[in-house]
């Protein structure tokens, strides 16, 4: 029965906490730590408890009231541990079942087992008598015994080495050249310590010769072609059993594995060849081969180096190790001098491997898909680190990484050369599109050139897009080089985001300013194409740049950008190229017409000519032409800023030239002696100083006001070369007039036009004859007959 444990007094609190009958279990079954109170009498939960000490110093200490607190304490103490006691027994009544009946078994099985141990000593004792007895029978001839056993073996042997010669030719009429050597080495140190006995000489001497012929045979058998990797390994190891030199076995082994593998080698050189068409199929000479009509691709290559040259190359360096390196030596140096034997031929064959690998990557020109030509340099990079592991003083893998990062730098570099091309391709559609004949009476040339502009964008931008998700393929998370910090940094800032697309960009820029020179056939390219370009490089400043380099950024987690060119970088030189172009599209354009201009001055009798019916077609042609031009530019470039009109705008010139023509009278009337030029020169010195080749804005009416001051311009240093009569000056009053009326709604500022005619009135007016005026009524009519 388990005994009942008493606590002592302390707070409800603290007994309920602690789970008493917990506590109280491991008390029983010995689990808790000794109590230093065990021996105190009056300890409940100690061995030395005694109930009659306890009790009497319950009496003594306690009042009444604490003993009925105390009796009831315990009757609750007594009657939880009675519940806990029945619950553990309730919820192990299971285990209690299958102790019994385990401990019933263990009865059982322990009645078997003594029966078998009392029969194993009966027999234990049978033996000892029996040994007992044979010791005693034999103790006499125990000596005797042990002696012809002695002889016996003795014997054994002496009967194995005469046999032994016998057994090595039977072995090697066999080819069981192992079971030779392993005769022969069992019996050589005997065969030496008795050779100066003449019947072991004999033995000795046979045994030599026939080891000979085994070596010689063995040596046959290693320099066959077609032995394979397994059998020259095992001829090298009997050699080294039977005591040949190592050195010069390490140099025969290395030159028959050459064999092999330089036709290894060959056959990727023949692959090599056959894909750039150096030869034919029909001319191979393995009959196995002769279904090939071209050669591998990238994969393919690979596969065959790595399953042909590479496995023959580890299976020969293994072999070597196993043969050479691995085993021990009498002497330390033939271990360095096989290794560096070792390492001398692999370098040599793995540099002839690694050229052809490096030119096949280098064939690669297709745009497409760059999968398989990535998936060929991972399986490549692969490989080359497994060997490493065999060959620890070398490092072949730097060197494969150096053929991977030079096959990614060629993809992006022949991927760029396709984005000049199809930049190329895009400004010849220009032209093409630029060059092509218009229905008549079909007015889309406006929208021709936004489309175009559009086109050479989208187009641009989408084909950049498309090569950089084919580069994406060089850094996939199933690629190992990909993950390498070497290959991969390197690879996203320096060859796609600079290599690919700033220089790209450079490139456009570049190209863009080859159209500003002047010299060579760059005279001949459209002044169109020099505005659409223009826009494109602005474009390119606003948003393209930023939008590509970003995606780039974005697509191959560019992370150091201590050594890329920047952002601003690329915008100012675009902004450069864009205003280098339209600089020289208003020169372009102002030249063209100053030399219609020109030649319709110097052509001209402005003596003898006849008086003024009409507006010269000249300048109908000029007005025409900058009506055209503005509205190109307007449909690529904005409006842009203009000073308040006047309301007479038409009306001034003419005004001003009488009010000129009065004044020139008053000079001549009335200052004499007074030069003409002078006064003009005069003049000019109160008059706005206009820049013809100032700087162009990006705006039409910038572009414009540029294109009709060089072509004002031009006018009037034309009219300063010639000398004028009475018809004359009032031809370039109607054609001054004429101007105005149409040409000061294309500049920024009127006032501007108007300065540039009146230069042009006055300078005829000092270069006329007879300077007399036509009336504005005249040139009102003539010009709007005109």
């Amino acid at each position: 029965m388990i005994p009942r444990r008493i606590s002592q007094p302390t707070n409800d609190s603290v007994v309920q906490d602690e789970r008493p009958y917990r506590r109280d279990l491991k008390s029983f079954y010995g689990l808790e730590n000794e109590d230093p109170d065990a021996g105190n009498p009056c300890n409940i939960d100690g061995a030395h408890f005694q109930p009659e000490t306890y009790l009497s110093k319950l009496i003594q200490e306690k009042s009444l009231t604490d003993l009925m607190d105390e009796e009831q304490k315990m009757v609750r103490e007594i009657r939880g541990l009675d519940s806990d006691m029945q619950t553990l027994v309730y919820e192990n009544y299971n285990k209690f079942i299958s102790a019994t009946d385990t401990i019933r078994k263990m009865k059982n099985d322990f009645r078997k087992m003594e029966d078998e141990m009392d029969h194993l000593a009966s027999n234990m004792s049978a033996i000892t008598d029996f040994s007992a007895s044979i010791s005693a029978t034999l103790q006499d001839r125990r000596q005797q015994i042990t002696k012809l056993v002695g002889v016996h073996s003795l014997l054994k042997k002496l009967q194995f080495l005469f046999e032994l010669p016998a057994r090595l030719n039977k072995c090697i009429e066999m080819e069981a050249y192992v079971q030779a050597v392993r005769y022969y080495t069992k019996a050589q140190r005997v065969l030496h310590q008795y050779e100066h006995m003449p019947s072991f000489q004999a033995i000795h001497h046979d045994c030599e010769t026939i080891i000979k012929q085994l070596c010689c045979k063995l040596r046959e058998k290693f320099k066959q072609k077609e032995s394979t990797a397994k059998q020259l390994t095992e001829c090298v190891d009997l050699l080294l059993q039977l005591g040949e030199p190592a050195e010069s076995l390490c140099q025969e082994f290395l030159s028959h594995a050459r064999h092999k593998l330089d036709e290894d080698l060959e056959e990727l050189d023949r692959q090599i060849k056959l894909y750039i068409g150096e030869t034919t199929p029909g001319t191979e000479q393995r009959p196995s081969q002769a279904y090939v009509t071209s050669g591998m691709d990238v994969l393919e290559f690979v596969d065959l180096g790595c399953n042909g040259f590479l496995s023959n190359i580890c299976l020969v360096i293994a072999s070597y190790n196993d043969m050479f390196l691995n085993r021990p030596q009498a002497d330390e140096s033939l271990d360095t001098i096989a290794l560096r034997k070792l390492v001398i031929f692999v370098n040599e064959l793995m540099e002839q491997y690694f050229s052809f690998v490096r030119k096949r990557v280098q064939l690669e020109k297709e745009t497409g898909d760059n999968t398989i030509l990535v998936r060929a340099l991972d399986r490549f990079h692969r490989r080359l680190q497994a060997m490493n592991k065999l060959l620890p003083d070398t490092d072949f893998s730097r060197a494969g990484t150096e053929i991977v990062s030079r096959g990614a730098k060629d993809r992006v570099a022949h991927y760029l050369q396709s984005l000049k091309q199809h930049f190329a391709d895009c400004l010849t559609d220009i032209r093409q599109s630029l060059a092509a004949p218009r229905l008549v009476g079909k007015q889309d040339h406006n929208a021709r050139l936004s489309d175009l502009l559009g086109n050479i964008q989208t187009s641009v931008v989408e084909q950049i897009k498309s090569v950089l998700i084919n580069l994406q393929a060089f850094i996939a998370s199933d690629i190992t080089f990909a993950m390498k910090p070497y290959f991969r940094g390197p690879f996203c800032s320096q060859d796609v985001r600079e290599g690919l697309v700033v220089a790209f960009i450079k490139h456009v820029c570049s190209v863009c300013n080859d159209f500003c020179e002047v010299s060579g056939d760059k005279t001949m390219t459209p002044p169109t194409l020099l505005l659409i370009l223009s826009r494109f490089c602005i474009d390119l400043e606003n948003a393209t740049i930023s939008y590509l380099l970003s995606l780039a950024e974005e697509q191959f987690m560019v992370e150091d950008k201590t050594s890329v060119t920047t952002m601003t970088e690329l915008f100012a030189l675009a902004k450069e190229t864009g205003q280098r172009l339209l600089n020289h599209y208003v020169r372009f354009q102002g030249l063209t017409i100053s030399q219609m201009l020109r030649k319709s001055v110097e052509t001209r009798d402005w003596l003898n000519t006849i008086e003024p019916r009409n507006v010269r077609a000249v300048m109908k042609r000029v007005v025409e032409d900058i009506t055209v031009i503005d509205m190109q530019v307007g449909q690529l470039y904005e409006e842009g800023i203009r000073k308040e009109r006047s309301s007479d705008s038409s009306r001034r010139t003419h005004a001003l030239s009488s009010a000129a023509q009065q004044s020139r009278r008053q000079q001549w009337n009335y200052a004499p002696s007074v030069d003409n030029s002078l006064m003009s020169n005069i003049q000019k010195l109160f008059s706005e100083k206009i820049e013809i080749f100032s700087a162009v804005e990006f705006s039409k009416v910038s572009v414009l006001t540029g294109i009709v001051k060089i072509s004002l311009k031009t006018f009037l240093e034309c009219v300063r070369l010639r000398t004028f009569g009475k018809y004359g000056i009032q031809q370039i009053q109607v054609d001054t007039h004429y101007l105005q009326l149409y040409l000061w709604r294309f500049v920024s500022d009127e006032n501007l036009v108007q300065v540039l005619l009146d230069e042009i009135v006055c300078s005829a007016v000092h270069r006329c004859v007879d300077p007399t005026m036509m009336e504005p009524s005249v040139i009102d009519l003539i010009c709007e007959r005109g």
